[in-house]
């Protein structure tokens, strides 16, 4: 009715605005994972530096001691500090999964930003052996690739770089396939811009997102795998260890339920729980927000 009155009074009505949306914070989740993620990697940065005792140090008389106020999380089968080794596997652990993971996602994203420009022979070619690259088990060939070379650290980061970049790629290559073919990248190509402008301006800011996304989940399955070759003895090699390494040394202790096999289990868990809750959540905010 005042609207009404308003016309007849001649007086303009005012456009009613939208209601707009407050910008959705991040959830709880994602905190949580932020902070387990975070804590691990300040931990792989300054863990050595703050451990109590050396990692090889023996400084308990008793073997698989529980929890007290000298050894917080009891000693392990020779009687060291697992507070003391799981604060130096840190390092180890995420260091080496750190620069695999990201040695196989520049490598995949650079090679399907490639493909995808070029397409043609050099698409099929690059694809298709990546392809059979990628049907060969990620642990199959680490095993592979240890029993011909020896473990080392290098190599390993070679291993797992080479085990993932294939899925890293198709991932980056089916963003890249569609990101190619959006105007303002013919518009680029039709002002003669160069292949390498082309793909880190145009193409590659335009499928960061899910990149990012890929690398993290890509980081956990890293993880997982050096890991399991630690298990195997077939990674980190003594004197240095990684949280593999630490559960495989004193799986004797299960049965008794000691925190020498138990803490750096939990620490692998937490850390792969901690990066899927912070991608999981992130990405859902992400798309909510769009």
């Amino acid at each position: 009715m005042k609207a009404l009155n308003d016309s007849a009074r001649g007086q303009a009505v005012p456009p009613k605005v939208p209601a707009t949306r407050r910008p959705r914070r991040h959830s709880n989740m994602a905190w949580i994972g932020m902070g387990i993620v975070g804590f691990w990697l300040l931990m792989a940065v300054i863990g050595p530096s703050i451990a109590p005792y050396d990692a090889t140090a023996i400084v308990d008389a008793d073997v698989f001691s529980g929890m007290s106020r000298k050894f917080l999380l009891g000693s392990d089968y020779l009687g060291r500090d697992m507070v003391s080794r799981i604060l130096f596997g840190t390092r180890a652990t995420i260091g080496l999964a750190l620069a695999a993971t990201l040695a196989a996602s520049i490598i995949g994203t650079a090679l399907a930003l490639f493909a995808a420009f070029s397409g043609g022979w050099r698409d099929a070619i690059i694809s298709r052996a990546l392809d059979a690259l990628i049907s060969i088990p990620s642990k199959m060939f680490a095993l592979m690739m240890v029993a011909t070379f020896g473990s080392s650290m290098t190599l390993l980061v070679v291993t797992a770089a080479i085990t993932y970049m294939p899925g890293a790629y198709r991932i980056a290559r089916s963003l890249a396939v569609n990101v190619q073919a959006m105007e303002y990248v013919q518009a680029a190509r039709a002002r003669g811009e160069g292949v390498w402008y082309i793909m880190t301006v145009e193409m590659l800011p335009n499928m960061i997102r899910p990149v990012l996304a890929d690398f993290g989940l890509r980081f956990v399955y890293v993880v997982l795998l050096l890991s399991g070759l630690s298990f195997l003895s077939l990674g980190v090699q003594p004197p240095d260890a990684d949280w593999g390494s630490l559960v495989r040394e004193n799986i004797s202790g299960l049965g008794e339920g000691a925190l020498a096999v138990i803490m750096p289990a939990l620490a692998i868990a937490s850390l792969t729980i901690g990066v899927n809750l912070l991608i999981d959540n992130l990405r859902g905010k992400r798309a909510a927000k769009e």
